[in-house]
């Protein structure tokens, strides 16, 4: 039998011109470690130029939207304040729907958090003497134990737990660094609350990027599977991973289906292009000139050709079977081979 493989998907269409807005992640996507990524902006301003609309939509609540788009902007990224989109911004409408006007929050990250509260009017403080109605956790760099205990008091004493984001770690050109999820640990911890969760992939940073995008086709772009990829999933919004920040590309063969992306590419210019469709035959998943195949939990790739094709194969042949997964040895294999291969 021969036909189409279920994902990842192909687009006949270039995908700058199949959807109306990306809601792109930045840490690992657009930069990384305050350096561009390579090629990153001049396709980002070619997507813009066919008609796609940009947003940035980050986890990280340290910065205010304003230096997140000069940030970008001296990168040559195409972006404005309106353009960008923050889990703190998310966090601050999730504290203002359980609020009343004025009510103190006390915040334990950065100005990024402040700002966002002051917008939904609601009043930042930063000790568990002003009696906060709620805590907001998000990542900062000058987060300092003095915080983290007047944090840790308040949710002891009955405030609201909510935080930006609970990534893990950080990506940086070194390597990965703690992230707010390991921040939160520490009054999660002393309290046993857990807080709500603002970021991705959870569903409110979506739900504000929507809102102030008007996306009517959005498609969500970013290198992590378990907070970009997973957030488009849960929402079943259309998804493009990117390979130039945390994930790799035995991971993303490895992906449990809540994190499987639509569409699959080296870096940005994968905006600019369409995506061949992965085909099935007896068993075998072909892309380009690449074919994979799955026999029990052994995976093997043959062929030659594009390498992003022969991604696009493995996975196919990795997601199509409805139990168990390939031996992580026989996805290195296969890795290697695509690697190595003229």
């Amino acid at each position: 039998m021969t036909g189409t493989a279920p994902a990842p998907r192909g687009s006949a269409e270039p995908l700058d011109t199949a959807y109306d807005v990306a809601l792109l992640d930045l840490d690992g996507t657009v930069y990384l470690s305050g350096a561009a990524i390579p090629g990153a902006a001049e396709a980002l301003r070619k997507a813009g130029a066919s008609g796609m609309r940009l947003a940035y939509v980050t986890n990280n609540a340290s910065r205010t939207p304003a230096a997140i788009a000069a940030l970008l902007t001296g990168f040559g990224v195409p972006a404005a304040v309106q353009d960008v989109v923050t889990s703190a911004q998310a966090a601050a409408r999730m504290l203002a729907e359980r609020l009343p006007a004025g009510a103190p929050v006390l915040v334990v990250g950065g100005s990024g958090l402040r700002m966002a509260l002051r917008e939904r009017s609601l009043r930042p403080v930063s000790t568990a003497a002003d009696q906060p109605r709620a805590v907001v956790q998000g990542y900062s760099p000058d987060i300092t134990y003095s915080l983290l205990e007047q944090g840790g008091l308040a949710v002891a004493a009955g405030a609201l737990f909510v935080a930006s984001n609970a990534d893990l770690t950080l990506p940086t050109r070194h390597g990965a660094a703690p992230g707010n999820g390991s921040y939160i640990q520490v009054i999660a911890t002393a309290t046993g609350v857990r807080p709500l969760v603002a970021g991705k992939p959870e569903a409110p940073l979506h739900h504000e990027s929507v809102l102030r995008t008007s996306a009517k086709r959005p498609l969500v772009v970013g290198d992590r599977l378990d907070t970009d990829i997973e957030s488009a999933q849960r929402v079943g919004a259309d998804s493009l991973l990117v390979l130039t920040g945390v994930t790799s590309p035995a991971e993303a063969v490895l992906a449990p289906p809540l994190q499987r992306p639509t569409y699959l590419a080296e870096d940005l210019t994968g905006l600019l292009e369409s995506h061949p469709a992965v085909t099935s035959q007896d068993g075998a998943f072909g892309c380009g000139g690449w074919t994979a195949r799955r026999d029990g939990d052994r995976l093997e790739l043959t062929g030659a050709g594009e390498r992003i094709d022969g991604l696009r194969a493995l996975c196919a042949a990795a997601w199509a079977a409805t139990e168990g997964s390939p031996t992580r040895e026989s996805v290195r294999s296969a890795i290697q081979r695509l690697y190595h291969t003229r």
